[in-house]
């Protein structure tokens, strides 16, 4: 492919894992409006639950995640302390009816909880919210973390599938991003999992990160695929050193450039698709018998999912809460999170109303980020004039269409595998909101 297609097309841009995204959340939405927006939760709705654990015991170099890191367990302790009390305030604001099928704990590392504040952590769900019995429940784990004792308490809990991040198994990469995890830790894990019933395994890679090349790229997959996952996620790092300052720790000169990211990322593509993986979206990879593979897929804050639910309420500091009207935000500081819950019992500092626009460019977007389509015709039959207008915007693609990155269909178009690279480029073609000021965001390859 043309280089200057590439470097031109890869400027930085969304991951879109929501749409507005979140640099464009306002401090005019608070407390008051999510109280009154899950007030107003219709009681047929689906409901998933997001869990933000914001601890490590150690700092990763390359993560931009929020979280914190603690040797002692006094604060996290206390942190336990104060999103019992959100989880008690959004549940009794929510009418009955309403039913929860997904549960997901992120981080930081949520298995960094004592197995004790595990089981009372899900207990405390289960007795607030109406968890349906076949209700997925997901957790990130860092291998380093694990204990027979924790995985007895997250099965016991309910747990049906784990993530495990590995970002990369190369000494000299390891060493450049400061988390060191061995092939043979790795496969522990997942093997006591799986033998205590937990037959879902997800791994988390990245491709793009410090010292990593084709060769080190290459033998990481070819010991993921050793590991028979049932999915693996590939994300591209996102170096970001003057927003994201413990990055400032990594080299920049040893970073690769835009070409050799698209490189890596297509030698861990081709050995999971070759070893019988179905790609999903851009990033995304599942066995041919993974709910995943069937879809309908959505896009939220942990990247591609099965999760149809029809609203996400997040705790803990910085989580986010996706609802009909629109989106709200938690304060990032812990302590200000705290202090927030203490006085209101929600963490709420800022979100977006969803305008008949926002609605359908959303829809657009997640269309062409989880299907590889623009649905024209169907814009203008949910949206009325708000989604013919975006779906005259995909009409001027043309640049996309020379290039061969998009094709044409009887109802919009496609994006084809030579574009699915580009697709945040070409999702960003709808997006209003992206010219409004400078913000920082990671590049679009």
């Amino acid at each position: 492919m043309d280089p200057a297609l590439v470097n031109r097309l890869s400027r930085p841009l969304p991951r879109y894992t929501s749409y507005p995204t979140t640099p464009h959340f306002r401090d005019d939405v608070g407390a008051e409006t999510h109280a009154s927006w899950v007030e107003d939760m219709p009681s047929s709705s689906r409901v998933s639950l997001y869990i933000h654990i914001p601890f490590c015991d150690t700092l990763c170099w390359f993560c931009a995640c929020t979280t914190k890191i603690t040797r002692r367990y006094e604060p996290i302790a206390n942190y336990l302390r104060q999103m019992t009390a959100e989880i008690d305030r959004v549940s009794d604001l929510l009418p009955d009816g309403p039913q929860v099928d997904h549960i997901h704990w992120g981080g930081g590392s949520p298995d960094i909880l004592a197995p004790e504040d595990i089981s009372s952590l899900s207990a405390l769900l289960r007795n607030r919210f109406a968890v349906a019995d076949d209700a997925e429940f997901a957790i990130e784990v860092d291998p380093r973390e694990v204990t027979n004792e924790k995985i007895d308490a997250l099965v016991a809990a309910g747990l049906t599938r784990i993530s495990l991040g590995v970002q990369d198994f190369d000494p000299a990469v390891q060493k450049a991003i400061n988390r060191h995890q061995s092939i043979e830790k790795t496969r522990d894990v997942v093997d006591r999992f799986r033998a205590a019933g937990i037959a879902s395994v997800n791994i988390d890679l990245v491709y793009g990160l410090p010292y990593q090349t084709t060769d080190t790229a290459g033998r990481t997959i070819e010991a993921v695929i050793a590991l028979d996952p049932n999915r693996v996620a590939i994300f591209g790092y996102a170096h970001l050193p003057q927003r994201v300052t413990h990055q400032r720790l990594i080299n920049n000169d040893s970073v690769p450039g835009i070409e050799e990211r698209l490189v890596l990322s297509r030698i861990m593509s081709d050995n999971l698709t070759d070893a019988g993986y179905v790609r999903t979206g851009i990033d995304h990879f599942c066995k041919p018998d993974d709910t995943m593979a069937a879809g309908p897929l959505r896009r939220n804050f942990q990247g591609y999912t099965t999760d149809l639910s029809d609203a996400l309420l997040g705790f803990g500091a910085s989580a986010i809460s996706r609802l009909p009207q629109g989106y709200v935000q938690n304060t990032i500081p812990i302590a200000d999170y705290q202090r927030r819950i203490e006085q209101t019992g929600l963490g709420t500092v800022r979100g977006i109303m969803l305008s008949p626009q926002d609605k359908a460019r959303a829809f657009a977007i997640e269309k062409l980020m989880c299907e590889l389509r623009f649905p024209a015709h169907e814009l203008c039959q949910r949206f009325g004039r708000a989604g013919a207008c975006v779906a005259d915007e995909g009409e001027r693609l043309t640049d996309f269409r020379q290039n061969g990155l998009v094709e044409p269909t009887a109802d919009g178009f496609i994006v084809t595998e030579k574009g699915r690279p580009f697709l945040r480029a070409i999702a960003a073609e709808f997006d209003a909101y992206l010219s409004l000021g400078s913000t920082t965001h990671s590049t679009g390859i």
